[in-house]
């Protein structure tokens, strides 16, 4: 099997059906991940305020099992694979007939697509093994954040600490790069917060921006930071002023930003070196 793998397009093909399943589960940490943070929030209020912990139905990434949220109709194994099942259903419900969203099989299809060229650029090695891990933890965090705002700790801590991990061997670029990084990562958005509030008053984004690109910073070390922010800044301005046009949302409506670092912390992880040489070379 391990020969097998060797072979990068066996191993593309393995690793884009693997993406399919992985994006299928990070439904559910999409869904359900915020939901949980936030009786886990209530919960410590009300142990600060003295009161009874309030009550609710037991919740975690694995239990209960999946089920539609109109009818309450619990999703079988045959109505849960990967966009085999939407397409099949035609994306409805099979016991209300209830349209579900086209955002599920998106999800699993972006995420198998990038398990499928990770694995084909990198190959059967720890840099494409670690790849995998980087992508389903961006997908993850972007649909979180486009949901609710939040870049929760619980991915974006271990994925600081996997990079740092993985670049102790030099797996993407070296250690003191790594550490770099992620300390640079942090405070340049860090210190961009803080103008932006004494400027204004106002908080231009969230602490859970700092720690993500902290985290790419561990990943692809501290040369790639300045081609991140510019391509999340430039993407993040375009998307934002066609809402503001197409969709008529008011400038004070928040936009996420997360999504955006994601995004740009994937093109660099593929393209970040040509990009940063080909920056370099129209500076000059």
């Amino acid at each position: 099997m391990l020969v097998l793998l060797a072979d990068p397009a066996v191993f593309a093909c393995v690793a884009g059906l693997l993406g399919l399943m992985v994006g299928s589960f990070l439904n559910v940490v999409i869904h359900r991940l915020p939901i949980m943070m936030e009786r886990d929030w209530a919960g410590q209020c009300a142990e600060l305020r003295n009161e009874a912990p309030p009550t609710f139905e037991p919740l975690s990434l694995a239990r209960p099992r999946s089920r539609c949220p109109h009818c309450g109709h619990a999703i079988g194994a045959l109505e849960n694979i990967p966009l085999l099942s939407w397409l099949i259903l035609r994306g409805h419900c099979s016991g209300c007939k209830a349209p579900i969203s086209p955002r599920y099989p998106l999800i699993e299809a972006i995420t198998g697509l990038l398990f499928a060229y990770a694995a084909w650029r990198f190959g059967f090695t720890a840099a494409g093994l670690g790849a995998l891990a980087f992508m389903a933890a961006l997908v993850a965090l972007t649909g979180i954040d486009f949901d609710t705002q939040l870049l929760p700790d619980d991915i974006t801590l271990p994925l600081l600490w996997l990079g740092l991990a993985l670049n102790a061997f030099g797996v993407y670029t070296d250690l003191k790069s790594a550490v770099i990084g992620a300390m640079a990562g942090y405070l340049s958005l860090w210190g961009v917060y803080w103008l932006f509030k004494l400027a204004t008053g106002k908080e231009g984004m969230g602490y859970g921006d700092f720690k993500l690109l902290a985290a790419l910073g561990a990943w692809l070390g501290w040369q790639m930071l300045p081609v991140v922010i510019l391509l999340s800044s430039f993407v993040g301005a375009v998307v934002g002023i066609a809402l503001m046009v197409v969709a008529r949302r008011g400038r004070n409506v928040p936009i996420p930003f997360g999504p955006y670092l994601a995004a740009a912390g994937v093109i660099a992880l593929f393209w970040g070196k040509p990009l940063t040489r080909a920056y370099l070379g129209a500076s000059l």
